[in-house]
C-alpha cells in the first residue's frame, strides 16, 4: 500500500530523468563528430548509433546505481569529478579545434572506404570514445546521473521501484540519443561540407567552454568545502 502511494512521484521521475539529462547530453552537438566517425554508410551509421545508445544507457544506469558508492569507496567527491572531467572535456575540445581540415577529410575518406568491412569490435571501439564518452555521456552527465542516484529512497521496496523507474528514464534518454545520431547524416547533409565543418568547429569551441565551466564549478565547490571546514574548525 505504501508503494502504491508513491507511484505518482515515481512516474514523475520517469519524465524528470530524461528532462534532466538530455539538456546536458545535447546529442545534436555531437552529431557532426558522430557523422565524421561513422561515415556515410547507412549500415554503419545504424549500427554505431545503436551501439552509442547502448553504451550511453549502461553509463547512465551505472552512474545512477553505483556511482555514489564507487566515489565513496575511493574517497572521491563530486567536485573532483567535475574538475577532472572538465579538464578531459576541455582537452577534447582543444584537440578538435586544432585538427587540420585535411586530416578530417582524409579520415572521413578512410572511414567511408572501410565502412562495409568494419567488424563489431571496431564499431564498439569507435562508438565509445569519443562519441559515448565524453561527447554524449561526459563528466557533466555522469555527475548529474550520480546526483539522481543519490536521491533515490533508501527503503528496499521504494529503492527497487525507483531504480527501475530511473532505468526506464535512462532508456528513454538513450532512445532519443539513438534517433538523433541515426538521422544525423541526413540532418547534416543539408548543411553541406562547409556548414558541417563550421558546426564541428563550433561544437569544439562549445566543448572547450563547457570543460572550463565544469572545472571552474568544481574548483568553486572545493573552495566552498574548504572554507566551510576552516570556519567550523
Amino acid at each position: 500500500m505504501d508503494l502504491l502511494t508513491h507511484w505518482p512521484p515515481l512516474l514523475k521521475a520517469l519524465v524528470i530523468v530524461p528532462l534532466t539529462l538530455l539538456p546536458i547530453i545535447n546529442p545534436l552537438s555531437g552529431a557532426p563528430v558522430f557523422m565524421a566517425t561513422a561515415g556515410s554508410d547507412d549500415r554503419v551509421v545504424r549500427r554505431m548509433a545503436r551501439q552509442v545508445a547502448i553504451n550511453s544507457w549502461v553509463v547512465l544506469v551505472a552512474s545512477m546505481l553505483v556511482g555514489t558508492y564507487v566515489l565513496e569507496l575511493f574517497g572521491i567527491s563530486l567536485p573532483i569529478v567535475r574538475l577532472s572531467g572538465g579538464l578531459l572535456v576541455a582537452v577534447t575540445g582543444w584537440r578538435m579545434l586544432n585538427t587540420r581540415d585535411q586530416d578530417d577529410v582524409r579520415r572521413a575518406i578512410a572511414i567511408q572506404a572501410q565502412a562495409e568491412d568494419l567488424p563489431r569490435e571496431e564499431i564498439v571501439r569507435r562508438s565509445f570514445f569519443p562519441i559515448t564518452f565524453p561527447l554524449t555521456t561526459g563528466p557533466g552527465t555522469i555527475a548529474a546521473s550520480i546526483a539522481i542516484g543519490a536521491g533515490l529512497p533508501t527503503r528496499p521496496a521504494l529503492y527497487v521501484a525507483s531504480a527501475f523507474i530511473a532505468t526506464l528514464g535512462a532508456a528513454l534518454t538513450a532512445i532519443v540519443v539513438y534517433l538523433v545520431y541515426r538521422h544525423s547524416v541526413a540532418l547534416l547533409a543539408r548543411m553541406g561540407d562547409i556548414g558541417t565543418l563550421v558546426m564541428m568547429r563550433l561544437v569544439a569551441f562549445i566543448l572547450l567552454c563547457i570543460g572550463v565551466e565544469m572545472m571552474w564549478a568544481g574548483w568553486v565547490e572545493l573552495n566552498q568545502g574548504l572554507n566551510s571546514g576552516l570556519n567550523k574548525g
